[in-house]
């Protein structure tokens, strides 16, 4: 088994995984850069202010990928990293 990366057009970047079975696509979550990224979203929030927009753009910027939006669990773990921080500023 071994991992590489191939383009696609919901990211720039895309795991897949050749098995027995075939090619296997794994969620951005696995990748370090994206989790990276995810956890250092809160600094920023808290330098910037942004909007979910730009936190998204930040997102896509710090893990070098161009979307995560088809990536239903990263977009999952965006998407709570951004409601922590609207919690925040209550």
């Amino acid at each position: 088994m071994y991992i590489r990366y191939m383009a696609n057009k919901a990211t720039d970047m895309m795991n897949t995984v050749t098995n027995d079975q075939g090619k296997v696509r794994l969620s951005l979550v696995h990748d370090s850069a994206f989790v990276n990224a995810i956890e250092t979203m809160k600094n920023f929030y808290f330098d910037m202010n942004p909007d979910i927009d730009m936190c998204y753009d930040y997102i896509c910027e710090v893990a070098e990928c161009s979307s995560f939006v088809a990536d239903k669990e990263a977009w999952d773990m965006f998407y709570d990293a951004w409601d922590s921080t609207q919690e925040l500023d209550d």
